[in-house]
């Protein structure tokens, strides 16, 4: 009954977590800042003042597919960010920016993430195959299978362990910045611009804590249960 009650509860809230962020940030999207400058223009001087020249500023696809790639060194924002004028639009470029900062300064919770990328990966496959693979295959029996599910969820709940930090950090970052170099003129703009950076920081305390919730719904009845649930 508790592991049940964990999944609809961080269901629920991983719901209630896209509709803020869509919400808050469709409405401030509408909201010219005074500045006038674009999602790009505002990277671009952010990325100059912090003596990062080999970053590119690119376009992606997608509403809310903005990010920092520290791989191809390239920072990717939405086509409405990228040439948008709104507060949303520069703060959601401030915020990647925060990310090129910390790649810069080596950050260091942004690169335990960057090391934990690759096993990451490998976790979310098993966590979306063994369920299909175990049902028709049988090769696994069921209490190795919850073992390895609850493993493989333990490492994606730490991987958005680890993510908190970085994004909370590239916010405030952007909140700062965009107030020091004179992007946002009045406490109104800023309030906008934290409403919207704020909004898009429940989506990974949701991701979190849907990833605690699964962790603990595999590991729960192997706990609880004891040698009860070991095969025969």
């Amino acid at each position: 009954m508790i592991p049940l009650l964990l999944i609809i509860g961080t269901t629920l809230l991983s719901f209630w977590a896209m509709y803020r962020v869509k919400s808050v940030y469709n409405h401030f999207s509408t909201v010219a800042a005074s500045s006038g400058a674009t999602g790009a223009e505002v990277a671009a001087a952010i990325l100059d003042r912090a003596g990062i020249h080999d970053v590119s500023i690119v376009i992606t696809e997608g509403m809310l597919g903005d990010h920092y790639d520290p791989t191809q060194k390239q920072l990717a924002l939405s086509t409405d960010n990228f040439h948008g004028r709104s507060l949303a639009a520069i703060g959601v470029a401030a915020h990647e920016c925060g990310h090129a900062i910390q790649h810069k300064i080596a950050y260091a919770p942004l690169h335990w993430r960057m090391a934990a990328v690759g096993v990451t990966t490998f976790a979310n496959q098993i966590v979306m195959w063994l369920p299909i693979l175990g049902i028709f295959s049988g090769l696994m029996k069921p209490y190795t299978a919850a073992w390895v599910m609850s493993g493989a969820w333990g490492v994606i709940m730490a991987f958005n362990l680890i993510t908190l930090p970085v994004e909370f950090d590239a916010s405030s970052r952007a909140k700062r910045i965009l107030a020091d170099m004179g992007f946002v003129g009045t406490r109104e703009e800023l309030d906008g611009v934290r409403k919207t950076l704020d909004a898009a920081a429940w989506t990974y305390v949701a991701a979190f804590v849907t990833s605690l919730g699964y962790f603990l719904y595999h590991l729960l009845p192997l706990i609880l249960g004891g040698s009860r649930n070991r095969d025969e």
